[in-house]
């Protein structure tokens, strides 16, 4: 099942990413003043912080990777489904934006959301939706199961 959601992640992740590129010509609006596809190039992290620094968040983010999967190996026959889904997700949005760094040297950014008030939250992707999922599914597993108590 692990391997499957993170196949499936990293897949419609880069599909997603492929098909953005033609926006380059102008933006999609789906939802007036609220929900618009629009092409961005992002050389940072999440919301564009440490732009530039791309060997960093490459190494980093390499050695998130194979921690989760090390653990996610380890102790996968003992996890609760909820835990074996969040890390799944976390892997999989990791490596989507982790290939964008290493062949296009910036991720791929199109999904833009604003708010009532006005304001533009920052642009993300289909990796970014599937690292925020599995964090939050992670901190539920946290609460719910004991899956994660050698870690305490």
């Amino acid at each position: 099942m692990t391997i499957v959601i993170i196949l499936a992640v990293i897949i419609l992740d880069q599909i997603t990413k492929h098909l953005a590129i033609g926006l380059k010509k102008g933006s999609i609006k789906l939802i007036d003043n609220f929900l618009s596809l629009v092409y961005v190039e992002n050389r940072g992290a999440a919301f564009g912080i440490l732009q530039g620094k791309k060997i960093i968040l490459v190494f980093f983010t390499f050695l998130i990777i194979l921690a989760m999967c090390y653990y996610l190996y380890k102790s996968q026959s003992s996890m609760a489904t909820i835990s074996k889904l969040s890390i799944s997700l976390i892997i999989g949005g990791a490596i989507g934006n982790l290939i964008d760094r290493v062949f296009r040297h910036y991720v791929i950014d199109f999904i833009s959301v604003t708010f009532p008030n006005g304001y533009e939250f920052p642009v993300f992707n289909v990796a970014d939706i599937a690292v925020v999922c599995g964090t939050f599914l992670l901190i539920i597993a946290f609460m719910k199961t004991d899956d994660f108590e050698e870690l305490q």
